[in-house]
């Protein structure tokens, strides 16, 4: 389980830093079909969700033993585990998700969601963009990996903006890959925090001023700095230069911000409010997502891994992944619910695809995109409710496929953006926020 949480079966390492690469293709789109789309889009309603929470279940969560399980279905496709009631009537989960069964009257199960990329870097980089990507599976030239189109929550941070002293856009443990700002620069770049809170010393080292500079003497640093823009290139400066200028500017904001430092200590949470989210990456992980999105955070995306169980995967979903993963959603939704906050805060948990209906020879099951379950809850989506539906052994919907641009499109939608909004490469190459996709109706409230 070591292994798989850093390496997928691509062989690539979810913290591998690679040269970054230039960019590519723009997939077909015209200034014609540009215009025609943003005619026909629907209008931005009213704001539903002032912040989301993204759990990215990295490899790929089994929806078949999850959210859609086939009890009929012979034993190479329903596998070992069975489903169970819901406190909704009519609805039932897997037997590994016993806490999520409780609360299902306050999230939605969608499990028509389909697509066609059944690969690791290049099924992430389409989840988190609407784009396709301009590599193969496997051969990413940077991280973040995606060169070119902006992810969804630095398109959140353009649109929104910061609304309190945290940066608008954060992601954790670890970068979430194709997370990063593409051509909208280092402005809208995700904070990453890249340390662990379930850790016993887990601190954001981006906060913390060195030993001995008070913040006076911070303050002076800094007003040097600035002279020296002026006296240089100053407001002219281009390409790493204006990157670093950024990143520094972001630093010093945090640093500086009492109420930041704040938000970011999680130890000042009760101990039994860290055990009701349960002492896991993904438990705490999504226990600091609360208290960022109380402090104004818009978009927090938690990267989580190891869920590529091409081997032995009852055991390690039902032992190792579940678990975890099963007390820290039902938490995380219970606690928003109980604060008054889950009506205006979007949580949306799902991988880049599912698992293969059929085990293989290793008691695992393989890459499966064309059928897969996504959880919704809260900002502005219904509660108890299970949209679409698939066939005997659940491998295709039987119902309306919803896909990764319709997706995206509800998301911004219920956030208040326009996802047929347009901006402009430098090249100049006219790119929608969401190249077409419609509003899933079924999941809005």
């Amino acid at each position: 389980m070591g292994h798989r949480r850093n390496s997928y079966c691509d062989g690539q390492t979810r913290r591998r830093t690679l040269q970054i690469g230039a960019s590519s293709l723009l997939g077909g789109l015209t200034l014609p079909s540009i215009l025609e789309m943003q005619a026909n889009a629907a209008a931005p309603g009213p704001i539903r969700a002032k912040a989301c929470i993204f759990l990215m279940l990295e490899g790929g969560p089994s929806h078949i033993d999850m959210w859609d399980l086939k009890p009929e279905a012979p034993s190479e496709i329903r596998g070992t585990f069975h489903p169970i009631s819901t406190n909704v009537p009519g609805t039932q989960i897997g037997n590994i998700m016993p806490r999520c069964a409780q609360i299902a009257d306050r999230f939605t199960i969608m499990r028509s969601h389909s697509h066609k990329d059944n690969a690791h870097q290049t099924g992430r980089h389409w989840v988190l963009t609407g784009y396709p990507p301009s590599f193969a599976d496997g051969q990413a030239k940077g991280m973040p990996f995606n060169e070119l189109y902006p992810s969804v929550g630095s398109i959140v941070s353009r649109e929104l903006g910061q609304r309190g002293a945290v940066p608008p856009y954060v992601e954790m443990p670890n970068p979430l890959g194709p997370g990063g700002p593409g051509f909208y620069g280092a402005r809208y770049a995700p904070f990453t925090i890249d340390t662990d809170p379930v850790q016993p010393d887990f601190e954001v080292r981006d906060l913390n001023i060195a030993e001995g500079v008070d913040e006076s003497r911070l303050s002076l640093r800094r007003r040097l700095l600035e002279g020296a823009d002026k006296e240089g290139p100053g407001a002219n400066v281009t390409g790493r230069a204006k990157t670093m200028s950024s990143y520094y500017e972001k630093a010093f904001e945090l640093a500086t911000s009492p109420e930041a430092r704040k938000a970011f200590r999680i130890q000042d949470e009760p101990e039994s409010m860290r055990q009701r989210y349960g002492m896991s990456s993904i438990g705490q992980c999504s226990l600091l997502a609360r208290r960022l999105v109380e402090a104004g955070c818009r978009f927090i995306g938690i990267d989580h891994g190891s869920w590529d169980t091409h081997v032995d995967n009852f055991t390690s979903h039902e032992k190792a992944l579940c678990p975890p993963t099963d007390q820290a959603l039902s938490a995380l939704i219970t606690d928003l619910d109980e604060r008054g906050l889950l009506d205006e805060t979007l949580v949306v948990m799902m991988g880049e695809m599912g698992r293969t209906p059929r085990i293989n020879k290793d008691a695992g099951r393989d890459h499966w995109s064309q059928c897969q379950a996504v959880i919704f809850a809260g900002g502005g989506t219904r509660r108890g409710t299970v949209i679409g539906a698939s066939d005997a052994t659940a491998s295709y919907p039987t119902t309306q496929p919803y896909g990764i641009q319709d997706l995206l499109r509800t998301v911004f939608h219920l956030m208040g953006i326009d996802a047929s909004k347009v901006y402009d490469t430098p090249l100049g190459r006219p790119v929608p926020i969401v190249n077409g996709g419609s509003l899933i109706n079924e999941l809005i409230a």
